[in-house]
């Protein structure tokens, strides 16, 4: 933080006194409604500045340092162009700003994966999900907006001012494809403008994201060293963010981490920087919602650091479970979206982009739409079947009932053999013959996954009954 302090210190006293913005702020872009609005930026010592927008008119002098910001009172919706004029010893017009949603999304590299990469790929096995090869050549919809961060340069003041784009043309070949196919499902059901944050690098563990103060923070970290260069991401790329308004958070990140065979210690990471974002931002109770990371054959790969090993994916998933016992967080499931399990990076972005849309309309934004699929949530024995209750599994079925795969039963010796399951009514009753004192049951415990257990439309999350980070993770 100090250096970032001490660069634009550097940078506003070597401007000849002209007025700079960091790069966040620009032309094109979209400024979260109904939310008290920071306007901030870099001039000479003891300049005066005035920010006019929508009606406003907002002055402030710069301090010592050359720093100034403003706030502008909440704004409306509006999908109108706008200008915002802010004026010193120079004059700045930024020009084509609309008010509405606005969304950060984060991670690795299938969060990275960009939208021109469509065009390129085989046609998808699963052709109920579609496939929007040529998203960028339609896209035409000026109600979205999309920021790419580059890592370099991001914290650097900015004399161009457009660093906003339309979601169109290049600008949308080079984003997320995750993040544009959210923004659009999000622009389309909710009628307002949308813009979309990518801040992601390819290949990136969780802890670069995380700052090292943050780790300190946390008890599970008191007596373990925590590697993967902590802050190395969060410094550059999240923190100069940390005062534009926004209404969430998207995360899609986990493979490098699963490849370390992480677990419990994953969870804690997760829970350990949803607490810094939210605390950043100044507001507690951000949405976080995430991916569960894609079926893949870690069990063949080679590692010189630990065994890799077919429950490696499944305890992983187990780990990203555990967030959903934070406040405002949501996680989608991923385990249809694979057509390769030699894949580490499934090509159904846009799939992936509608369900965390769902869950953002769903859960922030209060439609009345399915937006999960079951999550378990309790189990209890009758004779020998195991019955499964579920968050999200709503509605009955026909009476011939509905007969499911992917679900194994295991006895005291925690053996696990193939199971029958179907539902009745708003149940699952799991069985097999060859058991008669059943104990514990899992779902698409595997990394191959190929159940077909799905409620309003979505896919179970994958679990099993006996999870031992329930007891041992504590989400407060």
């Amino acid at each position: 933080m100090t250096i970032i302090i001490a660069l634009l210190s550097f940078f506003s006293l070597t401007a000849n006194a002209k007025i700079l913005l960091p790069q966040i702020l620009s032309s094109n872009m979209v400024l979260q409604r109904d939310k008290p609005i920071n306007i901030w930026g870099f001039a000479a010592e003891g300049e005066k500045i005035e920010v006019s927008f929508a009606g406003q008119k907002k002055q402030t002098v710069t301090d010592k340092n050359g720093n100034w910001a403003v706030a502008l009172n909440p704004l409306k919706t509006s999908a109108m162009p706008q200008t915002m004029t802010i004026s010193g010893s120079n004059k700045i017009e930024l020009t084509n700003i609309l008010v509405g949603e606005v969304w950060l999304c984060s991670g690795q590299s299938n969060m990275e994966y960009a939208m021109r990469k469509l065009a390129k790929i085989p046609k998808p096995k699963n052709d109920k999900l579609g496939f929007p090869a040529d998203e960028v050549a339609k896209a035409n919809n000026s109600q979205i907006r999309i920021f790419l961060v580059n890592r370099k340069t991001l914290g650097k003041p900015d004399s161009v001012h457009k660093s906003w784009s339309v979601a169109q043309d290049s600008a949308l070949k080079a984003f997320s494809a995750v993040g544009y196919f959210f923004a659009k499902e999000l622009q389309q059901k909710l009628g307002v403008p949308v813009g979309v944050i990518s801040s992601a690098v390819p290949g990136s563990a969780i802890e670069p994201w995380i700052s090292q103060e943050a780790f300190a923070t946390e008890r599970y970290f008191k007596n373990e060293k925590v590697g993967n260069d902590p802050g190395k991401f969060y410094i550059p790329m999240i923190e100069p963010l940390t005062k534009f308004k926004i209404n969430g958070f998207l995360w899609y990140q986990g493979e490098t981490n699963c490849f370390l065979n992480e677990n419990i210690s994953y969870a804690y990471k997760m829970k350990t920087m949803i607490n810094l974002w939210r605390k950043a931002w100044g507001e507690n109770n951000l949405p976080f919602y995430y991916v569960q990371i894609a079926p893949f054959d870690y069990s063949k790969q080679k590692s010189d650091k630990v065994v890799l090993t077919a429950d490696t994916e499944p305890a992983f998933w187990e780990a990203q479970e555990q967030i959903l016992r934070l406040p405002n967080t949501g996680m989608i499931s991923t385990s249809d979206l694979k057509d390769n399990g030699g894949d580490l990076h499934p090509t159904y972005k846009w799939e992936v982009g509608r369900r965390l849309a769902l869950l953002a309309l769903g859960k922030t934004y209060n439609q009345k739409i399915d937006f999960s699929g079951p999550i378990l949530k309790k189990k209890r024995i009758y004779l020998q079947y195991v019955i499964l209750s579920f968050d999200y599994l709503k509605y009955y079925v026909s009476h011939n009932m509905d007969e499911f795969t992917g679900f194994e039963i295991a006895g005291k010796d925690g053996k696990f053999i193939k199971a029958q399951a179907f539902r009745k009514g708003t149940e699952v009753i799991v069985f097999s013959k060859e058991i008669t004192r059943p104990k514990s049951v899992r779902y698409n415990w595997t990394e191959n996954p190929s159940g077909n257990f799905y409620g309003n439309g979505l896919p179970a999350l994958p679990f099993r009954t006996d999870n031992p980070l329930t007891s041992t993770f504590k989400p407060n």
